[in-house]
């Protein structure tokens, strides 16, 4: 396996992504549309999930397929992104149709962000303008790091950020992660310096420094978040997607699989204050994919998704929570 031409989202044909951010507010939302509806399930395995439209993905519901999926920052209010989409969508006549109705569907998560020195004194909410920008931005070429639903996520000790990453398999299909990183653990060990998910890394795409030579890690619960915030300002949430074909039950074991990406690249996760969630989905354009080959590459992709998040987070005015560029400036 190795990554694809851009080691993004995009190297699953079809699918675009469109990040929409506001620096005053330090937020932003991130959207992912296909060129058509998109097979699509969900796994939530954090205590804390925040959520829209995401029972009709189970594998039993009767809903074959959705028109996109969004990620926000905002917490509850970030939910409202989700609005804004369906109006891009149903501009563009696109939607699922009953009679002479059209409703395009739009499942979301959402991560905390309302605590980490933006303004947030809005009286209407943005969420729905950013996500209307955010569809209307959509491009096979896109920015990581701070924007989009990843502009004002902080992972323990360092700022998060929006990550992808992919994966070309041996039978020629493609695996790719988006990721939101807010965690409640830590993606680097002590130090601030080595990445987690260093052990996954390819081509130096975070640093290339290796995994960190101690030993006993993960034992450290220190954290510069809950220490400036609050225990509940956390949540990774995450799009893995492939071109080669499931059925909505194997979305569902993919995106249960994908979490161990989370599990390895953050220390804790799938804790009582995460939401920690996981949309699968695919674009069924190539032959019925290997379950268990796609989903361990999906772990994969969302581990080394995660660590590009902080290493590609950018600093800006008023921030609580240092950079990893920023804090190993000599790298």
């Amino acid at each position: 396996m190795k990554p694809g031409p851009t080691n993004s989202m995009s190297d699953v044909g079809g699918l675009r992504v469109g990040n929409a951010q506001d620096t005053s507010l330090k937020s932003g939302t991130t959207v992912v549309v296909g060129d058509a509806p998109f097979v699509t399930s969900v796994a939530v395995m954090g205590g804390a999930p925040g959520t829209r439209e995401t029972d009709l993905l189970a594998p039993d519901k009767s809903v074959a397929a959705v028109d996109a999926l969004v990620l926000s920052g905002g917490s509850a209010y970030g939910l409202d992104a989700c609005s804004g989409v369906m109006d891009g969508l149903r501009s563009d006549g696109r939607g699922f149709r009953v009679g002479p109705a059209q409703i395009p569907l739009v499942p979301g998560a959402i991560l905390f962000d309302l605590l980490n020195g933006g303004d947030k004194g809005w009286s209407d909410n943005p969420y729905r303008a950013l996500g209307l920008m955010a569809y209307k931005n959509a491009t096979e070429a896109f920015e990581i790091g701070s924007v989009g639903a990843g502009t004002g996520a902080l992972t323990a000790m360092l700022k998060g950020g929006l990550g992808t990453a992919s994966l070309v398999l041996p039978d020629g299909s493609t695996v790719a992660a988006l990721v939101a990183a807010n965690p409640v653990g830590a993606v680097t060990t002590p130090g601030d310096r080595h990445f987690y998910a260093a052990p996954f890394e390819m081509a130096g795409e975070f640093g290339g420094l290796g995994p960190d030579p101690a030993s006993g890690l993960g034992l450290s619960r220190e954290s510069r978040k809950m220490a400036a915030l609050s225990p509940r300002t956390n949540t990774t949430i995450a799009i893995v997607a492939t071109n080669a074909a499931l059925t909505k039950a194997e979305c569902h074991r993919i995106a249960t699989a994908a979490h161990d990406g989370i599990a390895r690249a953050c220390v804790p996760a799938h804790t009582p204050n995460d939401g920690d969630l996981v949309f699968a989905l695919t674009t069924g354009a190539l032959p019925a994919a290997d379950v268990l080959l796609t989903g361990h590459a999906a772990a994969l992709c969302l581990s080394r998704a995660i660590a590009r998040a902080v290493y590609a987070a950018t600093p800006a005015d008023t921030d609580i929570m240092p950079c990893w560029r920023t804090a190993n400036a000599d790298v």
